[in-house]
């Protein structure tokens, strides 16, 4: 019996049909085909690749200087059509677009979530770190929500005090600088409890202990968020988008006068 060769097995492209608003394919991957496979063992390899099962596809094949051609016939060795290096196999599906499976929609797929019991006891997590290193609630020194309401209020007051924050001067967001100034007119100094602390039910605080200050301001030109008022109560009254509240520490209180056209080209001029 004479020795047989057994045959090399070339690197095909593997494609789908491009979208019908792309000129790109939606499968762009490579494949090791044997000239010896028939259709159906082609098909049946693809089958992984692209998701369509073997009786539901048809193949075509693009070759270097040949016109395209059909691979019809299961039963028919692949390597009949000339395979070669530098080909492109398309995979059509031949199922109405209803039964096929849309693998990139995730609107449907069902999204896992870790318990919270569960994620706790794993060593390897964000958490176990924290933990290891007594960061955040785990330090022992660290202060309680509660606690740390009552020393951001403190820290807010000095900071007001410090800056000669109150209502109706002139004021700019800090960081500031050219082209991007956010001024205004402060509007409204005090608590905010619509605006939630950090672990903290706001509803459950008792009013009466002090709380941290934020400084309403009418902006300028409506690079604001809100019109004054925040989760429902109103503080102030302002155009929509020109109202902000930030921390004491964001403002920087001086004579600051409205934005016009006039301030605008003296800007332009002073950076060329």
């Amino acid at each position: 019996m004479s020795f047989q060769p057994t045959p090399t097995d070339i690197p095909v492209t593997i494609t789908t049909p491009s979208a019908p608003s792309s000129d790109e394919p939606r499968l762009l991957s490579e494949r090791r085909i044997t000239p010896s496979w028939t259709v159906l063992q082609t098909k049946s390899k693809l089958e992984t690749m692209t998701g369509v099962p073997p009786s539901s596809q048809r193949l075509r094949l693009k070759s270097p200087g040949r016109s395209n051609q059909w691979l019809d016939g299961d039963d028919r060795v692949i390597g009949e059509w000339g395979l070669m290096k530098g080909c492109e196999i398309e995979v059509h599906d031949s199922r109405p677009q209803a039964a096929r499976v849309n693998f990139t929609d995730l609107s449907s797929v069902e999204k896992y979530v870790l318990p919270a019991e569960t994620y706790e006891t794993l060593p390897n997590s964000v958490l176990a770190w924290k933990k290891n290193q007594k960061l955040g609630r785990f330090d022992p020194s660290a202060l309680s929500p509660e606690e740390a309401i009552v020393e951001q209020a403190r820290k807010d007051r000095e900071d007001v005090e410090k800056r000669d924050i109150s209502v109706s001067k002139r004021a700019i967001i800090l960081p500031s600088t050219l082209p991007h100034i956010r001024r205004g007119t402060i509007r409204f100094v005090g608590p905010v409890p619509t605006i939630p602390y950090p672990g903290v039910d706001m509803e459950s605080v008792d009013p009466s202990a002090p709380l941290p200050i934020w400084v309403g301001i009418e902006l300028d030109e409506p690079t604001g968020k809100n019109d004054g008022s925040v989760g429902g109560k109103r503080y102030f009254t302002c155009p929509n988008k020109t109202g902000a509240f930030v921390k004491p520490e964001k403002v920087e209180v001086g004579d600051f006068p409205p934005l016009g056209l006039d301030d605008e080209l003296d800007e332009d001029m002073e950076e060329i």
